[in-house]
């Protein structure tokens, strides 16, 4: 069956992927169902059951999200996934500063940020002006901006509010749109599968996630404490380390689809991984800052059920990583 895979045109290949992805999404649902009509005679047990179910349902939600968009992403064209990845930037940033508190003096900024900054960024991309979209942000954006709010005649907590804004364009802007500048790098032999890529980097980054979750859901049952309690009350190493060999043995599984060997590609994934769950935790300790526990707020998310930054927070920061190691690896 793998090497029929291999052997596919990309189009089917990717059809087929996809449709095993999903069967394993339903599969995992419907087990995920009928453990939640369990039920208890103890009521603490019971409420620890129910919370399990929960949590393990929101993270189906979230990687059918993800794999949902993907795929929508593969089928659109180009103009219509950079789009798609763009209206996720804005949602992302807008969520992440709506949180954070602003003044009057930032209205200039913000709107450098959504309506220059953002599209300004996506369309480097999709216009393949590969030099300049690698330095655009980290270099005119970050010192622009100072220069606005200064402009704006308003020092106080000067510092404070411009390193917050930077961040949520490094992160929601910069981050997210390596993403799509996979399609960019060029690999000899490797025609038209530039997407394979992206769906590669999702994958392996979820896995671990999903991993790393469960597992250290289920050491705290055990009564194992937390590596780093104020920041995080799931975070063991031992569910880090769980969460990075099964994502790094998946991309290592993955490497038909890809233009890496199976060394290549266990490594490859081991450092998207460690990029994306050491990013998952440095978003929890600005959350913990912003005294919240979650993206989506107190009440309510900015888009709608669930935060935004909560599903994306770790492809933001494994996406760049994940590029220029590839680049700088293979020369491109």
């Amino acid at each position: 069956m793998y090497q029929a895979l291999r052997n596919m045109p990309s189009t089917q290949q990717i059809g087929a992927l996809f449709v095993i992805l999903f069967g394993m999404l339903l599969l995992a649902g419907l087990v995920i169902f009928l453990r939640s009509m369990r039920e208890h005679d103890d009521p603490d047990r019971q409420a620890r059951h129910l919370d399990e179910m929960d949590n393990l349902t929101q993270l189906l939600k979230t990687s059918s999200l993800l794999f949902l968009v993907f795929w929508v992403a593969w089928m659109a064209g180009d103009t219509s996934r950079l789009v798609l990845f763009g209206v996720g930037s804005f949602f992302a940033l807008r969520e992440f500063l709506t949180l954070s508190p602003t003044r009057h003096g930032d209205h200039r900024s913000l709107v450098l940020a959504f309506f220059v900054i953002l599209p300004m960024q996506y369309w480097l991309v999709g216009t393949a002006q590969f030099n300049l979209f690698v330095v655009f942000i980290p270099v005119y954006v970050f010192l622009a901006l100072p220069v606005a709010s200064a402009l704006a005649n308003d020092p106080q907590q000067f510092l404070e509010r411009n390193a917050k804004l930077q961040w949520g364009i490094m992160v929601c802007i910069y981050g997210m749109s390596h993403v799509p500048a996979l399609l960019l790098l060029k690999f000899p032999g490797y025609d038209s599968k530039d997407a394979f890529l992206v769906l590669f980097l999702v994958l392996v980054v979820q896995t671990c996630m999903l991993v790393q979750h469960l597992v250290s859901r289920r050491l705290i049952e055990l009564g194992k404490r937390p590596s780093v309690p104020l920041i995080s009350q799931s975070f063991t190493w031992r569910a880090w380390w769980s969460g990075m060999v099964s994502g790094s043995v998946l991309g290592a599984l993955l490497t038909g689809i890809t233009p890496f060997a199976a060394g290549q590609a266990f490594s490859l994934a081991f450092i998207a991984c460690a990029a994306g769950t050491m990013g998952h935790l440095v978003m929890k300790a600005l959350k913990r800052d912003r005294g919240i526990p979650m993206w989506q707020g107190r009440d309510k998310s900015v888009t709608g059920a669930g935060g935004m930054l909560d599903r994306i927070d770790a492809l933001c920061f494994a996406a760049p990583v994940f590029f220029y190691s590839v680049r700088w690896y293979f020369g491109l």
